[in-house]
């Protein structure tokens, strides 16, 4: 018998991934994805990282089932302490935080994010701010960056907007490089900068000079699609692999922990019909 797994479950399973054993992971606010990811490291590749929940602070909590907001106390259920948010910020700028996960509505080439406003400095539209992200993205050791909108669709005009882009109208969130090219590395900054980007399209790192570079693909995905939807040239590893699924266990685990598929509010719903074999 054939078993599939959804475009979201194989999200999750590529963003835990990225997470490394024996790690002070945080994940912020907002991502249902994000948080599945965490919990599905814990429970497999990596059951000596230590899980920091992102509204609650909670330390390695153990909730029973993912809730509707990233800000319910149920997610704090079996933590074994919480942080402060000032304890948060110290561990990030004493070099003990080892990932975090970020994302905005523009990301470029070397890995910046914007969540602060569309144009610069004629104000097109206002968004909601980093909450500390910039911080935090210049001393926490690696960063794992994602969105779900790397597809660049039309608007009602037939224009295009997208989410992968050359140069972010502003950089909330750092990456490796500044505005003018200068590496963020010299600028004295504790962290590494984004190692890796996790999109509905595909799987990007970084290279040598921190230049966006495709990875991997998922199995209905081609490169054109990938070239087609971003606003770069990005450039391309040596070998572009596949996309592997996650094992039957993990999206069990995915499947009984939220139950109510909280997950797929963060998709578009022709991302949330796809679906690739298993077994």
């Amino acid at each position: 018998m054939t078993i599939t797994c959804s475009l979201g479950e194989m999200m999750i399973a590529a963003l835990a991934r990225t997470i490394e054993d024996a790690t002070l992971v945080f994940h912020g606010f907002g991502s249902p994805l994000i948080q599945l990811a965490m919990h599905v490291a814990k429970r497999t590749h990596a059951p000596r990282m230590v899980l920091v929940a992102g509204a609650t602070y909670g330390i390695d909590p153990d909730p029973p089932f993912l809730t509707p907001t990233t800000n319910d106390w149920v997610m704090d259920r079996g933590a074994t302490s919480a942080l402060d948010i000032e304890e948060l910020f110290d561990l990030a700028a004493s070099g003990r935080l080892g990932r975090m996960f970020l994302s905005g509505l523009q990301i470029d080439r070397w890995g910046n994010c914007n969540v602060t406003t569309l144009g610069y400095p004629d104000i097109k539209l206002k968004l909601p701010g980093g909450g500390g992200g910039c911080n935090l993205s210049c001393d926490v050791a690696h960063l794992t960056l994602w969105t779900t909108a790397h597809r660049a669709q039309e608007d009602a005009e037939g224009r295009r907007r997208f989410r992968l882009i050359e140069g972010c109208d502003f950089i909330t969130n750092l990456g490796h490089r500044t505005w003018d090219g200068k590496r963020t590395r010299d600028l004295g900054h504790r962290g590494y900068g984004p190692q890796w980007l996790v999109t509905e399209l595909g799987l990007f790192d970084f290279a040598n000079d921190g230049h966006m570079r495709l990875k991997a693909l998922y199995p209905d995905i081609s490169l054109d699609e990938i070239l087609e939807n971003t606003g770069f040239k990005p450039r391309l590893a040596s070998e572009i692999e596949i996309i592997p699924p996650p094992e039957q266990s993990v999206v069990e685990f995915i499947r009984r922990f939220d139950p109510l598929k909280i997950h797929e509010k963060e998709l578009r719903a022709e991302d949330i019909r796809r679906r690739f074999s298993i077994a």
